[in-house]
């Protein structure tokens, strides 16, 4: 017998971007290992790979680094 089971982290009413499905999902359907979010609305969600670029734009174009 297991002593810790593994759950998928999240509530339903969050919005989620599974990498691995490439989708946008409600609440707790994939592991958080291959998911960003939570997010606001769908929208948003709809959005990750987009918002992600973005960010990692502006952190390799950061002089600073």
């Amino acid at each position: 017998m297991a002593l810790f089971k593994k759950r998928t982290a999240g509530k339903p009413g969050e919005w989620y971007y599974c990498l691995k499905h490439r989708k946008v999902e409600e609440g707790p359907e994939c592991p958080a290992l291959d998911r960003f979010g939570p997010y606001g609305s769908r929208a948003e969600a709809e959005r990750a790979m987009e918002t992600a670029a973005e960010r990692n734009l502006e952190w390799e174009t950061d002089p600073r680094w």
